[in-house]
This record gives structure tokens, sequence and C-alpha cells, in this order.
């Protein structure tokens, strides 16, 4: 079999897979979200933090929400690290530095896990287990949260509610990710994959929640430690999602990936049910199947048809590549993970073709969208949803609407700051690290490969995706506070902006459908998002990417 047909299949089954569980998954997160009886261990939880679950939170509150479990998650894992040679289970570990304690603290709870280290040889047992894995789970289930706060913003009138956060935090933890975790930990325990003191089961909660790291300019973690969280920290050989510990076969290859994209595509049939209307669904997800595809056609054609002697003798850019999944099944994986808010990786973007390296970065440059993160790409996508209805409406001169909501001069500012404050952290972020002496010094390479490593760096952080292109030292000062702040940032401001938005489109009624509204359940709103979104992201960072990764293909 070639690689070429071997490549599409591969691409084929995960498209079929995707397909069938779209609607029975989406449906089931519909009714989580939407049911009104409490199970007797949600009852629990609610009594020990003191929530109070049939009260219905406006958006302010449910927002103050949101940051106060974010911030005392924050206190909680950076105490946890700083104290751990106090602990149980320490391993002997001394306190972890400041710096690095911060920036591992605010990675988790931000849904990034970028590590700038080896878990193993930095981390002890209930460190792992009580910090880092409780947040792979939670911090999912906060972006779903805000997601399914977002929707009802849409899909409620006249109110000032958008439901209760605490709820949406435990159900959204126990009845969707601890399950589907559980399940997919039994399968890759079949297949070979570890399982000891640190589970399979947080591994595969990482894949859904964008848990998989690859270190960059760390230490080789311990041969004696056991395995580490999932893959977070590169694996036993900082290799992650290559190495056999923790993706053992192509099938697991396979399975991963899907995981990855398991939550994110369906949510848009939870979305479709909740706003009445099942098509809008189906639009939704349309845009971020053909941004997705486009990506991954891209990535393989750069990375299998790349010029050059060894290239083409082999038959693809094999250099960083593993081969027992080879070039074109890591493409699609390295497209998937960047798609998402998911940063795995079973190859190393830094060995990518200038081109292939390239697409990485710009598929993270689209607010990570296609599909996204667990519940970020949805409200990401609406939010571009409401920016081209209200660029559609400009067109013809009438006030926008989307699903029935006015979008005026408040609707599309939130909007606006959403979309422009990552790109205000990757620019000014990358801008400081290159004016800096501390900044350049973490470079592996020098001139547009070494301006892409850190190009690529902050756009990881910002769009909270935490892949590496792995030519950066980031073990340092500088880049554990600088990129800290970008993922804080770039996290909890757009969250605020989102939440924002739907408590202004909740106030609103419903207008009611005319000649003159525009039709956003139609192939042809599809494609105006699809191009409203591509324009938006060529604009902001075509300089950027011309300097680095485009330079550097036009002079190889």
């Amino acid at each position: 079999m070639s690689t070429t047909l071997a490549g599409i299949i591969f691409i084929g089954s995960l498209v079929l897979a995707l397909a069938v569980v779209y609607r029975p998954l989406g449906d089931y997160m519909y009714r989580v979200y939407s049911g009104t009886r409490h199970a007797r261990a949600e009852r629990v939880i609610y009594r020990l933090i003191g929530a109070k679950p049939d009260a219905e939170q406006t958006w302010p509150v449910y927002a103050r929400s949101v940051l106060a479990f974010s911030v005392i998650s924050v206190l909680f894992l950076y105490g946890l690290q700083r104290l751990q040679n106090h602990l149980l289970l320490s391993l002997g570990f001394p306190p972890v530095k400041a710096d690095q304690a911060w920036n591992t603290a605010v990675s988790f709870v931000t849904n990034t896990n970028w590590q700038s280290y080896s878990g193993e040889s930095t981390m002890g047992h209930l460190v792992q287990m009580a910090g880092l894995a409780v947040q792979n789970f939670v911090s999912a289930a906060v972006g779903m949260a805000v997601a399914i706060a977002l929707v009802r913003g849409f899909a409620r009138k006249r109110t000032d509610t958008l439901g209760n956060f605490w709820v949406d935090l435990v159900r959204g933890t126990l009845r969707i990710l601890l399950p589907i975790a559980f399940a997919g930990a039994l399968v890759l325990i079949a297949g070979g994959l570890v399982q000891n003191f640190a589970d399979a089961n947080d591994h595969v909660v990482n894949t859904l929640s964008g848990g998989h790291q690859a270190i960059t300019g760390g230490p080789v973690a311990s041969q004696e430690a056991i395995k580490e969280l999932g893959t977070n920290g590169g694996g036993f050989y900082n290799a992650n999602s290559a190495h056999p510990f923790e993706n053992a076969a192509p099938w697991t290859n396979w399975l991963e990936i899907f995981l990855i994209l398991l939550i994110p595509f369906p949510l848009c049939r939870t979305f479709g049910r909740m706003v009445g209307s099942n098509r809008q669904g189906y639009a939704i997800v349309s845009v971020m199947a053909t941004l997705a595809v486009i990506s991954v056609v891209l990535v393989q054609v750069f990375q299998l048809m790349h010029h050059g002697t060894v290239p083409t003798a082999v038959g693809g850019a094999t250099e960083g590549v593993e081969t027992r999944f080879g070039v074109s099944n890591s493409g699609t994986f390295a497209a998937a993970t960047t798609l998402t808010s998911t940063g795995a990786v079973d190859s190393f973007h830094d060995s990518y073709t200038s081109l292939g390296g390239m697409m990485t970065m710009f598929n993270m440059m689209l607010g990570e969208v296609a599909p996204g993160g667990t519940g970020s790409g949805l409200y990401g996508m609406l939010i571009l949803a409401v920016i081209t209805v209200f660029v559609a409406g400009l067109m013809v001169g009438r006030t926008p609407e989307y699903l029935g909501k006015k979008i005026g001069s408040r609707e599309i500012k939130l909007a606006s700051m959403y979309f422009l404050i990552t790109p205000i952290l990757v620019l000014a972020g990358t801008g400081v690290a290159m004016a800096t002496g501390s900044g350049r010094a973490g470079m592996l390479n020098h001139g547009a490969h070494g301006l892409s490593e850190v190009l690529y760096a902050f756009t990881s952080a910002s769009n909270n995706n935490g892949s590496a292109f792995a030519g950066l030292t980031v073990n340092t000062v500088f880049y554990d506070t600088a990129l800290g702040l970008c993922m804080a940032l770039g996290r909890f401001l757009p969250m605020i902006f989102v939440l924002a938005l739907a408590g202004s489109l909740a106030r609103q009624g419903q207008a009611p459908e005319s000649d003159g509204t525009l039709p956003t359940h139609r192939p042809q709103f599809v494609g105006l998002v699809v191009g409203v979104t591509v324009v938006l992201v060529a604009l902001t960072f075509l300089p950027a990417l011309a300097l680095g990764p485009l330079a550097e293909g036009i002079h190889s």
C-alpha cells in the first residue's frame, strides 16, 4: 500500500468515526447541560463547596465564579509545588523554583499544560495527582461551561441569567470527561500503554483536554521514575507520543487523534439542540471541518512533497518523525493537535519543513477554533460567526442579526476585543523576546528559524495550546514569567468578553426573521465564515510569518 493511500485511509476513517459519534455524543452533552436533576454525588459536591445548584447566575456572577475558582486553583497548585518537599510521595524532590511553579500552575489551570521541565525529574506523585491531574479535568470543564453559557445567551430571551457555573463545572467533569477518560484508558491499556501509579486514565484526559506536551530545553526525564502523568513533560525519554509507552502502535496513534477531536466537534450538535435548530449546529461544524481539512491537506503536501534530495528519495520530510507512524500520519497528528488546545505531538514540529512548521503555527493563529479546545473552540467559532454577520450586515446596509439576536455596537465591541486579545499577546510577547537578551538566549537557531521558535512559543501559550517547537529553551525566568502571563491573559480575558456578550444577548428578545435576514445555516454562510476567519488571521499575522517560516522557505 502506498504512503498516500495509507494516509487517505487514516484520515478518512477518522472523519467517519467522528461523524458516527457526532449526533449521539452531542445529544448526550445537551441532556447533561439542560437537565434539571442533580445526581447524588453532585449534590454532595455542592454541599461541600457551598454552592446553590438551583440558583441561576447573571453574567458578572458567572464570570466571578470562573475567576474565583481559577485563582484558587492557581494558588493551590503553586503551593503544592513550592511545598512538595514537605509532602507525602514527594520522591525526595526539592521545591519547584518560584518562576517555574508559577508557569506550571497557570499552565494547567488555563488548560494549556505547557511544561518547561521533565515531569518525573521535577514533580512528586502527590503534586501530579492532586494538582496536575485534577486540573486536566476541571480546566477543560471550565472551558465547556463558558461555551454553554454563551449558547444559553443565544437561546434565552429577556433574562439576566446564564445558568450556574458550579453546576456546569461539576456536570462536565463527572458526566462527560471522567466517563470518556475511563473508557479510553481501558482501550489504551489494552493497546500496550503502561498503567501504573500515574495512570493511563490521566493520559486520556490529557488528550481530551489538552495535556500532551513536548518540553523544550529541559533535561531528559529520569529513566528510573515511573511513567509520568499522561504525556506531560515529554514522557519517559522526552519523546512525548512518539514513545511506545505513550503511543504503542499506529492504531493507538489513530485513537489519540480521535480523542483529541472527540468533544469539540459534537459540541456543535449540543449548540444546535440548545438554540432549537440543528441546522445551525451543522453550519458551525461545517466551518470547523472545512478549516481542519484544508489544514490537514496543506500539512501533508508540505511534508510529503518537499523538495530536496533526501525528502524526494524517501518520499517525505522524515526528520523528527517516528518511523512507526510515518510522515503522513504524523502530519495529521500535528494538524489535529495545533487546531485544538491539545499540545500533543508524535513528531517534532521544529524539524518540519519551513511551510509545514508554518501551518502548525497558522492553525493556532486561527484562534483554536477548528475545532479548537474543549469548549473554547465552540465559543471562539461563535464569536467569529458574530463578526461575520456584522461584516455581512455592512455589505447590505442592514442591522446584523444572528440566531434572532441583534448584533449592535456593544456586541461587536465585545466580539472584537475577544478577537484582538490573543494577537496582541502573541506579537507583543514575540517582540519583547526578540528585543531582549534573555529572550534571544533561549533560541537554538538564529535567523528566520530562530524567530519561528519564539513566535511558536508565544502563539502556543497565548492560545492555550501547549505544544512547542522543541528548539527553544524556555526553562528560564524570562520565559516562565512571560509565557505564564500570556497563558493567563489569553485564557481569562477572552472568557470575560464571552460571558459579557452572552449576558447582552440573553437580555434581548427574539427578532423575527424577514426577507432581509441573512440565512446562517446555508453553505454560503459557511464559506463566508471560513473566508472572514482566514482573512482576519492573515491580516494580523502575515508580517510575522513573513519574517519567520515564509522567509526560511524562500531562503531554502
